[in-house]
């Protein structure tokens, strides 16, 4: 196992672990005890190398945690390892609604029109054509000149809502650190590629709470219903403070809405769909499309009664539903991401 993979796999554990240092190295020790890992390769050495590169940080009593420089490379590996597997699955890019702020050059070209701004002109493109057309004179004329393609980029503002509830640890299938690694890939995208942008965080099981990016490697499920429309208000309130003309809700789930707040107080039932539930998260959607608020779910679940329920709630906001699997989740978000925040302009 090269030292490249070997990274990644201590990553993908801290993320199952909870950001459980330790227990990410007892993991890897026992999957070389195994044979899953090359027993000639030295963990220790390893584990000691994180340490001294500043990834890890050791505590009074010795314990070892993530350093903030160990949390960054996390972000990092999350967006490498998704973004990798976008480009190569060719997703594409796709034109948004509303035009924002900010403009890119694109490697296309076009000939010239009234009215192009002068440094877009692409230069070598226009000199080989004038004298191609003059056979060596340089006489400009403006059917010689081709400018770059731009596109204007759309400010966005986006909200992560987290199903943290049991189901989504249920039956043996992990799908938090698949969610939490989407986060993480998208924290690493916006800031570095679209720093103009926001991103929030927010998990929901019996209640919704906002998350700091900071403690995205450390969440976990728990012993939670699914309060999917406490998720939806907290989300829907976070971006109103945004100025980004563009906002959306990504809601990372696996089950149906068991729960909402009423008064103070929680209103459960896991027992099928409960009408009263699904009325008020339903009721919850509409508002946020009537703030110019887009949902797009991705579903982890491909029951007939939920994904009825999940096509009722993306008709109710006019957003978009995705049915995926953990696996491609990530590919799935960034490439939602990417072409719902673009728009092609000549």
């Amino acid at each position: 196992m090269a030292g490249l993979d070997l990274m990644r796999l201590f990553n993908q554990l801290l993320l199952a672990s909870g950001g459980d240092v330790e227990e990410a190295m007892e993991w890897m020790r026992y999957l070389q005890q195994q044979g899953h890992i090359d027993e000639g390769i030295d963990l220790e050495a390893f584990f000691d190398e994180l340490e001294e590169n500043s990834m890890l940080e050791r505590a009074g009593d010795g314990s070892l945690s993530l350093s903030s420089t160990g949390e960054r490379r996390i972000r990092r590996s999350a967006f490498e390892e998704i973004f990798s597997n976008l480009k190569k699955g060719g997703i594409g890019y796709h034109a948004v609604r509303a035009e924002g702020e900010g403009v890119e050059q694109l490697p296309e070209r076009r000939p010239y029109q009234f009215g192009d701004d002068l440094h877009r002109i692409d230069s070598t493109a226009s000199v080989h054509n004038v004298l191609r057309r003059t056979m060596g004179e340089l006489d400009f004329a403006e059917e010689d000149l081709e400018v770059y393609e731009t596109e204007h980029l759309s400010a966005c503002a986006t909200v992560v809502a987290i199903d943290i509830s049991h189901s989504m640890i249920l039956y043996g299938e992990d799908r938090i650190t698949p969610a939490k690694k989407v986060a993480l890939a998208l924290t690493e995208l916006i800031t570095t590629k679209y720093p103009k942008d926001s991103l929030g965080v927010l998990l929901f099981g019996d209640r919704a709470e906002r998350v700091p990016l900071s403690e995205l490697p450390y969440i976990q499920a728990g012993p939670f219903h699914t309060n999917t429309r406490d998720g939806l208000q907290m989300a829907r309130m976070m971006l109103a403070r945004q100025k980004q003309p563009n906002k959306q809700i990504f809601l990372i789930t696996d089950g149906k809405p068991s729960a909402i707040t009423e008064g103070g107080n929680i209103y459960k039932n896991p027992f099928g769909l409960d009408m009263k539930i699904v009325t008020s998260t339903l009721e919850e959607a509409d508002l946020c499309r009537r703030q110019g608020v887009v949902i797009t779910t991705f579903m982890l679940a491909t029951d007939e009664m939920l994904t009825d329920f999940v096509e009722k709630l993306t008709q109710v906001n006019r957003g978009r539903a995705y049915f995926a699997s953990p696996y491609d989740l990530g590919e799935f978000i960034l490439a939602d991401y990417i072409r719902n925040r673009r728009k092609r302009v000549r």
